[in-house]
């Protein structure tokens, strides 16, 4: 048994928490006590036996005297029986000063004997107020400990390409699993997994898992500083493998049927996760994406900025006073620094006031897709509704289909790529603007371009079919609702027209090959099919062509010519 008068508890102000540790060794007031009366008597003992020897000097005197002169003893005689009535006097004097003293003593030993049973009650008292402190701090420290300890447990996992660690590990069933790749967004990722924490989707019912591709920043220090309810993976790459491949390990480790991937700087509104989810509790052959109404957020002023960038955050800011004087004040104090300026703080995003610095994408509102319903019925593209930056699917599907194409290293085409499986699957795709989250803006990186012609080139190598092919004419610029027209003419004219048209639907697929190669390989996109002027095959590419708008091909016809002629 341990004894609770051993121990006390303290305050560690530095931290704010409350420590036991062993009572240091001190001297128990009834000790001390007892010490005095010891010392006392020791001190009496004292005196008595040094009043005893000088008793017993002069009495051997008085003797030595009386034998060297017996002739004065008649003379001393009245002298020496005074002496003696001094020496009874002496003696009474001193049995009633020993009675006295012990008179004193046994007074004495009654206050003591009263002191302590005073002390020995009120120690009693003070025990029993300090235990019952004791164990109300014990308590209070024992609830602390056991807060902390769950929310500081993490179980890890190591890997030889990466580690594995794991919060809030609980053995419910998990519904949902979002796997986030990330790499050197610290400061939107942060603001992202605290959104995902505010989920009207049950906490116990839905899990994270950050795939941080081997980040050169803090990301690193999400892990020891994110407060989230949910199941929260962290997974660190040893060494960057890009996006297919953390996707390809996040996939692996979720435990849920349904996946949403979402890119680690998207913030997720409350209602998001549920409003996937609904779509796919009473269908399994379906992919949901929120990407097509992308909206888009400034919530930082981040320093690697592009001038259109700047220009059109010091357009949102006066949409808001505060907003306003913290960019004012960066441009003033900090833009020399170097370093991200936060602009949106959690309070805004619990009162949706970070949405005054957000703004609909143009390019995907302006394509005309919206025109084709919830569930694109008709539309000849629907893959390219596969944006992994905010999109679900059953991991069944994924399965039956295959994960994402590891060869695709850096940005763009991996995920159009994954979605074309999908769709020749016969996979559902279903657009839903309830699902929109919203993307952190960030420095465009000047890699970007060159790895989107070389993933696009991968493609459609792949896939050398005419429904990926035409995604080449994007590089003219022309929207979603041309390339659909134009594949819908090209299906009709060799459904109409099956041997008639050979020689200008070969050249214009090889045209739409060439622009990707051309763009890979950094050469000029021009002279795509080039032929003699008086060759054969020119000649009757030329009289085909001439029939095409009569027939009613003017998209087919447009397009060809568009780069044709180039």
């Amino acid at each position: 048994m341990i004894k609770i008068d051993s121990y006390e508890y303290y305050y560690n102000p530095e931290d704010g928490k409350y420590y036991i540790r062993k009572r240091k060794n001190s001297t128990h007031p009834l000790k001390k006590i007892k010490d005095k009366l010891n010392k006392s008597k020791d001190k009496k003992d004292r005196k008595d036996k040094t009043s005893k020897g000088n008793k017993g000097n002069r009495s051997d005197d008085a003797a030595n005297k009386g034998n060297k002169s017996r002739d004065k003893a008649d003379a001393t005689n009245k002298t020496n029986k005074s002496r003696d009535r001094a020496h009874t006097a002496n003696e009474t004097n001193k049995a009633q000063d020993r009675a006295n003293t012990v008179n004193d003593m046994n007074q004495f030993h009654d206050i003591a004997n009263t002191v302590n049973e005073t002390n020995k009650a009120q120690d009693r008292a003070d025990t029993v107020n300090d235990m019952n402190q004791f164990y109300d701090k014990a308590d209070e420290m024992n609830e602390t400990n056991k807060l902390d300890e769950k929310m500081s447990k993490v179980d890890i996992t190591e890997h030889s390409l990466y580690r594995m660690s794991i919060k809030n590990n609980h053995n419910h069933p998990i519904k949902v699993s979002i796997v986030m790749p990330t790499y050197n967004k610290y400061h939107q990722t942060s603001l992202s997994l605290y959104g995902l924490s505010k989920q009207t989707f049950s906490h116990a019912e839905y899990e994270v898992i950050l795939v941080d591709d081997a980040s050169s920043d803090n990301t690193s220090d999400i892990l020891k500083e994110v407060d989230v309810p949910f199941k929260f993976k962290y997974i660190q790459m040893k060494q960057n493998k890009g996006r297919s491949s953390v996707r390809n390990i996040g996939i692996n480790h979720a435990e849920g049927d349904l996946l949403i991937f979402l890119d680690g700087e998207m913030l997720a509104p409350p209602a998001f996760i549920e409003n996937h989810y609904k779509h796919h509790v009473h269908e399994s052959n379906l992919v949901v994406t929120g990407a097509m109404h992308y909206e888009g957020v400034y919530t930082f002023i981040m320093p690697d900025y592009n001038e259109d960038q700047v220009a059109h955050l010091k357009q949102l800011v006066n949409n808001d006073a505060e907003y306003k004087r913290l960019y004012e004040n960066y441009e003033q104090t900090q833009q020399h620094l170097n370093v991200p300026c936060s602009l949106v703080t959690k309070e805004d995003i619990d009162t949706n006031r970070f949405q005054r610095l957000s703004f609909p994408n143009r390019y995907f509102l302006n394509s005309g897709l919206k025109h084709f319903g919830e569930r694109l019925e008709g539309f000849t593209l629907p893959y390219i509704a596969f944006l992994s930056g905010n999109v679900s699917v059953r991991k069944a599907n994924l399965k039956k289909s295959g994960l994402f194409d590891e060869t695709f290293v850096g940005y763009g085409a991996e995920d159009w790529e994954l979605g074309y499986r999908l769709y020749k699957n016969g996979v559902q795709f279903v657009l839903d603007p309830s699902t929109v989250a919203y993307h952190q803006e960030h420095g465009i990186s000047k890699r970007k371009v060159k790895e989107q012609w070389g993933n696009h080139y991968r493609f459609v190598k792949k896939h050398p079919n005419i429904d990926v092919l035409i995604l080449s004419l994007e590089w003219k610029e022309l929207p979603f609702m041309h390339l659909h027209q134009t594949l819908v003419e090209y299906n009709e004219l060799e459904e109409r027209f099956p041997d008639e048209y050979n020689e200008l639907t070969h050249a214009f697929r090889t045209m739409l090959f060439r622009i990707i190669e051309y763009l890979n390989n950094g050469q000029p996109v021009t002279k795509l099919y080039d032929l003699p002027e008086d060759s054969e095959e020119r000649m009757k590419i030329h009289q085909q062509f001439e029939t095409l708008r009569p027939r009613g091909f003017d998209y087919l016809a447009s397009s060809f010519e568009q780069i044709y002629y180039l």
